[in-house]
């Protein structure tokens, strides 16, 4: 089994630290895998088409995210960003995907689905409520 959870990328731990994601103004992305990707916390960057998605409109690399919340400190303590939904149309199976951004050392985090999602008319990634106890990415 190739998904084994949700994973904050490494790079990303150590890239907080060094200055090398900026959520304010970078450009990131969404690429849809199925099981037979190998994507975990060790992940460093878009892993190419080895056991990405296809089929409908889906082309490799997936889409472009657009930011739906800049980093906000919500209660005190927890920082948070989200993205709005995004989505592709036609027959599409995926059973996770991966938040990168382009260049070395551009993993986010690996999102695990569970089990495989199929479409047949439109595929949507619908993001968690944009809050501090919900967003997609939150450091506390």
């Amino acid at each position: 089994m190739a998904f084994t959870g949700n994973w904050t990328t490494n790079t990303f731990k150590t890239g907080l630290m060094n200055g090398s994601f900026d959520f304010t103004s970078g450009s990131f992305y969404l690429a849809l895998y199925t099981n037979s990707a190998t994507l975990n916390e060790d992940t460093t960057t878009y892993t190419g088409t080895t056991g990405e998605a296809s089929g409908g409109n889906y082309a490799p690399g997936g889409n472009l995210l657009t930011i739906a919340q800049v980093p906000t400190v919500g209660n005190g303590d927890t920082a948070y960003i989200s993205f709005s939904n995004t989505s592709w149309t036609g027959a599409i199976t995926a059973r996770g995907a991966l938040i990168y951004k382009t260049g070395a050392n551009g993993a986010v985090c690996v999102l695990d689905f569970g089990a495989d999602k199929t479409s047949t008319a439109t595929f949507t990634v619908q993001f968690p409520a944009i809050t501090n106890t919900s967003a997609i990415i939150r450091i506390s």
